[in-house]
C-alpha cells in the first residue's frame, strides 16, 4: 500500500515536470486528478497506446496531450487576433473611402457610357445579338436594360462607390425556336466582358442530364452539370420537367433543392437560366416559390411573324452563300403561312429545316440536269451551285397542300 501511494506521487510529479512551462505543478496535478479535465478522461490506457503497468509511458502521453492543448489554445488566440486585425483594416479602408467620396465633386467627369460599352466589349455582343436575331424587339430591349445595369454598376465600382452584385439568374419563356439559347450565349459573353462571370460559357441541360433513375444517382448528376457550368451560365431547358406534382418521391425534387442552394450561395460564380413554355413555367413556379424568388430577370420570347420568318430564311441563305430570288421568297412565304398552322411548328428551327430541304431539292434538280440529262455537256456553273429557286420551295408547299395528312413531311 505504501509502495502504491509512493508510485502515484512520483507519477503525478513526473507529469507536472513534463508539463508546458505555462502550466504549474499544481495545475498539472489537478488536470490529471480531475476526470473532467484529464486528457485521457476515464478511458483505459490501452486506448491511447499506453501500458497500465508502465507509468512512464502514461506520463509521456500526458505531456504530449498537454502540449497539444496549449498549441491549440495559442493557435485559436492567433486566429482571433488576425480576424480582429483584418476587421480593423477594413474599417480603416472604409473610413478612407468615405472621406475620399465626400471630397469628390458631383460634377467630376466619370466617362461616357458609350465609350465604356465599346471598351468592355459589351456593344460588340449587343451588335451580334441584333445580327443573329430577327425581330424580337422586346427581348433585345430587355437584354440591353440588363447590360446597362451591369455597365453603370461597373463604372460606379471603378470610382469607388458601394455596389452589390444584382440577381442575374434568368427565366426565358417562349415556344421552341424563338432564340432563347442564342440570347443565353450572348448574355454569358456580356457577363464575362463585365467581370460578372469567369468564362461566360453556356452549358445546356435537361431533366435527363440532372435527374437520376435510382436513389443516390441524382445528386452526383446535378452537381456534375453545375461543375461544368461554373464560371458561366447553366441553361436548364424545359425546367418544369424537374418537378412531378403527381409523385412526391420523384428524384427531380432533389435536383431542384441542389439548384436552389447553388443559386443562393454561389450566385457570384454561376448564372442559372430556366427555359420553357410560359404557362408551364408559371405552374412550375407556383409549386416551387423559392425558385421564383431567386430569379430577377424574366424575359418572354414571342413567336415570329411570317414576315420575320422569311427574313430569317434570307439570313440563313446569306450565311451559306445561296442566292434566292424574289419568286422563291414568295413561294416560301406561302409555305410558312401554311406551316404555322400545323403541328410541331418551331419558329426558326422550322425555317432551318425548310432551308435544308430546299437545299436538298436544289441539289437533286442540279444533279438531274447535269449528271443524268447531261445539259451543257454535264458542266454546271457557279450560279447553278448557288441558286435556290421557287421550284425548290414549291415541293415543300405541295407537300402541305396535296399530300395525305399521315404522309406529310413536317420540316
Amino acid at each position: 500500500m505504501k509502495f502504491s501511494c509512493a508510485a502515484s506521487f512520483l507519477f503525478i510529479a513526473s507529469a507536472a515536470a513534463f508539463a508546458p512551462s505555462g502550466i504549474s505543478n499544481r495545475q498539472a496535478t489537478a488536470i490529471f486528478s480531475d476526470p473532467n479535465q484529464n486528457p485521457f478522461g476515464n478511458q483505459p490506457s490501452i486506448q491511447w497506446g499506453g501500458n497500465d503497468s508502465d507509468p512512464n509511458a502514461k506520463t509521456i502521453r500526458l505531456r504530449e496531450r498537454l502540449n497539444e492543448a496549449d498549441t491549440e489554445r495559442r493557435k485559436a488566440e492567433e486566429e482571433a487576433l488576425q480576424r480582429e486585425r483584418a476587421a480593423e483594416i477594413r474599417r480603416e479602408e472604409r473610413m478612407r473611402k468615405i472621406a475620399y467620396m465626400q471630397q469628390m465633386p458631383d460634377n467630376q467627369p466619370a466617362g461616357t457610357v458609350e465609350e465604356f460599352m465599346f471598351k468592355e466589349g459589351v456593344q460588340d455582343q449587343l451588335d451580334k445579338l441584333d445580327r443573329e436575331l430577327v425581330g424580337l424587339l422586346p427581348v433585345k430591349k430587355r437584354v440591353k436594360e440588363i447590360a446597362a445595369l451591369l455597365v453603370l454598376d461597373k463604372m460606379r465600382r471603378k470610382l469607388g462607390f458601394e455596389t452589390s452584385v444584382p440577381s442575374l439568374h434568368m427565366c426565358f419563356t417562349g415556344a421552341p425556336g424563338t432564340g432563347k439559347t442564342t440570347v443565353a450565349v450572348r448574355m454569358g459573353q456580356i457577363l464575362a466582358k463585365m467581370g460578372y462571370s469567369r468564362q461566360g460559357h453556356v452549358v445546356l441541360a435537361t431533366r435527363d442530364d440532372l435527374v437520376g433513375q435510382y436513389v443516390g444517382h441524382t445528386a452526383p448528376k446535378t452537381k456534375e452539370m453545375i461543375k461544368k457550368a461554373m464560371g458561366g451560365v447553366l441553361l436548364v431547358d424545359e425546367a418544369y420537367y424537374l418537378y412531378n406534382a403527381a409523385n412526391d418521391r420523384d428524384y427531380g425534387q432533389e435536383s431542384i433543392e441542389i439548384l436552389l442552394n447553388v443559386m443562393e450561395t454561389q450566385q457570384d460564380d454561376l448564372v442559372v437560366a430556366l427555359a420553357g413554355y410560359k404557362d408551364r413555367m408559371d405552374k412550375f413556379f407556383s409549386y416551387i416559390p423559392g425558385m421564383m424568388s431567386r430569379i430577377g430577370n424574366h424575359i418572354d420570347f414571342p413567336n415570329y411573324s411570317a414576315e420575320e420568318l422569311v427574313q430569317i430564311a434570307s439570313v440563313m441563305a446569306g450565311q451559306l452563300e445561296y442566292d434566292i430570288d424574289n419568286n422563291a421568297y414568295n413561294t416560301f412565304y406561302q409555305y410558312i403561312q401554311k406551316r404555322m398552322e400545323l403541328p410541331y411548328f418551331s419558329n426558326a428551327r422550322t425555317v432551318r429545316n425548310a432551308m435544308d430541304r430546299a437545299r436538298m431539292n436544289s441539289a437533286i434538280r442540279t444533279f438531274d440536269r447535269f449528271a443524268i440529262r447531261g445539259e451543257n455537256g454535264g458542266v454546271c456553273t457557279v450560279q447553278d451551285l448557288k441558286s435556290i429557286t421557287s421550284e425548290d420551295f414549291q415541293v415543300l408547299l405541295d407537300d402541305i397542300l396535296y399530300a395525305d395528312a399521315d404522309k406529310r413531311i413536317f420540316a
